[in-house]
């Protein structure tokens, strides 16, 4: 089977059976694993002198170990590889996650707090209702390239090493790529790496939810929007959702208690997203991924 045909395969696999939530009671995830390696590399390196340097050795060992366990994992054959693949790319998980913050402000204020603050790092504890769906939409256009797009295009070019030096890198980047005291320098060369590996994928995501949404059109000031983020790759499926759905995104918001006056990506759209906008976002979630199934399967008919 093609690369391609695993991939398909995959991605149907996750959308069906979602996480095996019994398999991880018994055993560890793998997302889980690299985190656990992200810790240790963080404890026994990031102390003394010399953090850029360890964090750049940091990095290299996580792509050497994505590496081979991507070899490992491929020797039993197809089968595993396509399970392994499936796993490690989650679009149930994140579309189930991302619903549960629409459910939640169906029934209180209160609820939905409590279920977006499972999916984003944010204070949540002030957030109003519309503040809270503008995470969770947030939250779901910014994964859906990190979780599922990006690690099916690195699948795509590299197979199984390339899908998992990417989650490794990526996991990296969620734990240590932090601009703070601690991580502005141990954490430099992960955080540059997963720019790096995100750069097409980030794109890419906002050109198939753009293409799903029916606002190809618009690509030109989704291009723009997407440059006034702070960030040089979410800012691409943020600017395409927010676009979609009509609904301005990001903007101000509160970490650690401090607020951050971050600028708005189309800012013209509607600030008073609610439930039925997440449920929007959830439904073109779907749309976008398959388009992007279909994609594969005639890149597998092709090749």
């Amino acid at each position: 089977m093609t690369t391609a045909g695993m991939l398909a395969a995959a991605l149907l696999l996750d959308a069906v059976f979602g996480e095996p939530k019994w398999l991880w009671s018994r055993v560890t995830h793998p997302a889980v694993l690299m985190g656990k390696l992200v810790g240790f590399l963080d404890r026994k390196l990031n102390t003394g002198p010399s953090r850029r340097a360890k964090g750049i050795l940091a990095a290299a060992a996580l792509v050497l170990a994505g590496f081979i366990a991507g070899k490992l994992l491929a020797l039993p054959g197809t089968l595993v590889e396509i399970l392994v693949a499936a796993i490690l790319i989650a679009q149930r998980s994140l579309t189930e996650h991302v619903a549960a913050v629409a459910n939640g402000l169906r029934r209180s204020l209160k609820e939905g707090r409590r279920a977006v603050a499972m999916i984003v790092s944010r204070d949540t504890e002030a957030m109003t209702a519309p503040q809270a769906a503008r995470s969770a939409i947030e939250s779901g256009a910014e994964n859906l390239s990190d979780g599922i797009i990006a690690p099916a295009f690195w699948f795509l070019i590299a197979g199984l090493p390339g899908l998992i030096i990417y989650k490794m890198v990526n996991t990296a980047d969620s734990m240590i790529g932090y601009r703070n005291k601690r991580y502005e320098d141990f954490g430099w060369a992960s955080a540059r790496l997963d720019d790096l590996l995100n750069l097409i994928p980030a794109r890419l995501t906002g050109l198939l939810i753009a293409a799903a949404g029916g606002h190809l059109r618009h690509w030109r000031a989704i291009a723009e929007d997407a440059r006034k983020h702070r960030s040089p790759n979410a800012g691409w499926p943020e600017a395409a959702m927010a676009r979609a759905l009509d609904t301005s995104l990001a903007g101000p918001r509160s970490y650690d208690g401090e607020m951050r006056d971050f600028a708005w990506v189309h800012a013209k759209g509607s600030k008073s997203a609610s439930a039925e906008t997440i449920t929007r976002s959830v439904a073109l979630l779907w749309q976008t991924w398959a388009l992007a199934l279909a994609l594969t399967v005639a890149i597998a008919a092709v090749f």
